[in-house]
């Protein structure tokens, strides 16, 4: 995605060969949604350095700036369109490159082509392209499909009471669109599997259909022609694994205890910018004045950041050991800068001096050399240490919780006697949806009435309680029995240690690897094992296309896309980055339709529950 990015920043041109040639000055209009998308993958300094001297939200106060062509990166929805013909009618730009994030309608397409006419901008309209890059990539290996407008296809959207049959058509739709935008970024076309009776189907069945239909029209179809050969189809196609929410629970409101999905977990993190508030200053402020406004702090964690990539999947412990380790080495660096600049400064004094001059003259030309990659890493140290503090201030606030022995044999009283309200739901709920066998209702009603002590709010348990009934999955051992879900296997282990674990024999708590429910199921059919009966072989596309004649094989898969109806979590991710490094040669892909944290996600079930 990232390279039809660049392509399209480049007036969808190829990219110059020559590459120091001098990019041609332009200004990106975007509408909140291609914001989104482009963010996570460009910095200011790379837009900067391909030519983008402005970048200007569509919906915004704009001034005309006659001499330069401008590039759009809009949705084409009828607001946008209506705004593109108001500023074409008000000659803002020399001319237009119009990319539209999604297919656009044969009818707006002659909306714009009407305006055109009637500004007199016809052959200022120099290119319209449909992108097809309605996603967001977060990573190399993973991206979500929306951040604005996520609440329209969440899981609570999804799994409303009463949600009527055309709203889930507009859901599925949605979906579908971007899921289609992702295969024809990537140039192939998946062979898709699924579990029955779910959202996760009716996807399958959709996405199936746009493709086999995509495919039927030879001379148009975005799966052949230049970005594609007829080659490309020789070899296997990827697998794809459409899994629901419904399928793991319990996974989304676990504690993590790895630095991206820990601070997902308690900061505010999105689309890969992580946003806290500091204090101004660390005097306390006098009796009586009022506080100081606290200031907020962004911070962008992205691929160029070296120590963020190593360091992401990385446990948090070993995260916060690696930042000190870094802070030694560049205190020595910047230390030995300093010892030679004072030797600088003994010039005239004894021969002595003068021998040591002359040899420290070339070390010191070097060390200045140096100086601007020291300061990046200054940058990034402070940074981590920021972030890493920040995430360690919310562990010691719940602390004390991690004193709780979480043995399911216990009274519910010692159970819930520490930590704040959504710690001890979440922690409940984990119980509840991961225990062997359900506690009886006279023993539900003690829990209930804890909880209810403890300042919880039951709605989540509510619709938990609704889920399990409906889909009567009483959390077999098909689903979390082996699978190192075992009831509160990450937090006994993290509580049993007591609250000591912050710095001191922490260690200690980088636990076994374990396969996540998804992982597991992705693993069966990744490898052509036995798999479980719900997952259907979803229609198989080769009678469609004589480019699909042949057969798919039994080899076992070597790439695969996973992608969660209903939202997913970097504790997932990141169990499947873990599964795949123990794969030599095999890649894997993560997707979800939204992503979200333990917090957000209790949300959404209380909202369901609400009586």
């Amino acid at each position: 995605s990232f390279n039809k990015h660049f392509r399209m920043l480049n007036f969808n041109a190829p990219p110059l060969k020559n590459t120091a040639a001098e990019p041609v000055w332009k200004v990106l209009i975007y509408d909140r949604f291609g914001q989104d998308i482009i963010s996570p993958l460009l910095s200011v300094k790379e837009l900067r350095d391909m030519g983008i001297t402005l970048h200007l939200l569509l919906h915004s106060d704009r001034d005309p700036i006659p001499d330069v062509p401008a590039i759009y990166f809009v949705m084409p929805t009828e607001e946008n369109i209506d705004r593109i013909c108001q500023d074409l009618r008000n000659q803002l730009y020399e001319s237009y490159y119009l990319n539209f994030i999604s297919a656009i309608s044969r009818s707006k397409l002659e909306d714009i082509a009407s305006a055109a006419l009637a500004a007199n901008a016809v052959t200022q309209v120099t290119k319209v392209f449909d992108q097809y890059l309605n996603f967001i990539t977060l990573e190399d290996d993973m991206f979500i499909l929306c951040h604005q407008n996520k609440e329209l296809i969440s899981y609570h959207a999804i799994n409303r009471a009463d949600i009527q049959d055309t709203d889930m058509e507009a859901i599925m739709d949605t979906i579908v669109d971007s899921l289609f935008c992702f295969f024809v970024t990537l140039g192939a076309v998946p062979i898709i599997r699924c579990p029955r009776g779910n959202a996760a189907e009716m996807v399958a069945v959709k996405l199936d259909k746009k493709l086999r239909e995509n495919l039927r029209d030879a001379r148009n179809s975005l799966f052949t022609g230049d970005s594609m050969t007829a080659g490309q189809f020789s070899f296997q196609r990827p697998l794809f694994v459409l899994v629901d929410r419904n399928v793991d629970m319990a996974t989304p409101l676990h504690h993590t205890w790895t630095y991206q999905a820990l601070i997902h977990d308690v900061l505010d993190f999105h689309l890969n910018r992580v946003v806290m508030e500091e204090g101004m200053g660390v005097e306390p402020s006098p009796a009586g004045a009022r506080p100081k406004k606290k200031s907020r702090k962004t911070y962008d964690l992205t691929a160029a950041d070296k120590f963020w990539q190593k360091h992401k999947g990385s446990p948090f412990p070993e995260v916060a050991e690696s930042v000190q380790e870094e802070l030694d080495t560049y205190r020595a660096q910047e230390d030995e800068v300093k010892r030679l600049k004072s030797i600088m400064g003994l010039e005239g004094e004894d021969e002595g001096a003068i021998s040591m001059l002359s040899d420290n003259t070339a070390k010191l030309t070097s060390a200045v050399s140096s100086l601007p990659e020291l300061l990046e890493k200054k940058r990034l140290i402070d940074l981590h240490t920021n972030v890493a503090t920040a995430v360690l201030d919310h562990i010691k606030v719940y602390g004390s919780f991690q004193k709780l022995r979480f043995n399911l044999t216990l009274s519910v009283n010692v159970c819930l006697s520490a930590g704040t309200p959504e710690d001890k739901m979440r922690l409940f709920l984990i119980y509840y949806i991961t225990a062997q066998q359900a506690p009886s209702e006279s023993d539900l009603e003690q829990y209930k009435k804890a909880l209810l002590d403890a300042g919880c709010d039951l709605s989540p348990l509510n619709y938990i309680k609704q889920w399990k009934a409906f889909t009567k999955m009483a959390a077999t051992p098909a689903n979390y029995g082996n699978s190192g879900v075992k009831p509160m296997g990450l937090f006994s282990r993290v509580m049993n240690t007591g609250s000591q674990f912050v710095m001191e024999g922490v260690k200690n708590l980088v636990l076994k690897q374990h396969n996540l429910p998804v992982t597991r199921i992705l693993d069966n059919l990744m490898e052509m094992k036995s798999h479980p009966v719900s997952f259907v072989f979803v229609h198989d596309l080769k009678n469609i296309c004589p480019l699909l004649v042949k057969n798919i094989g039994s080899n076992p898969f070597q790439e695969a896309i996973v992608f969660v109806v209903g939202g997913g979590n970097f504790i997932e991710y990141q169990n499947l980055v873990d599964y795949t490094k123990s794969k030599q040669g095999k890649k894997v892909v993560y997707g979800c339709s939204e992503l979200f944290n333990a917090s957000q996600f209790i949300k959404q079930l209380s909202q369901l529950g609400q009586k």
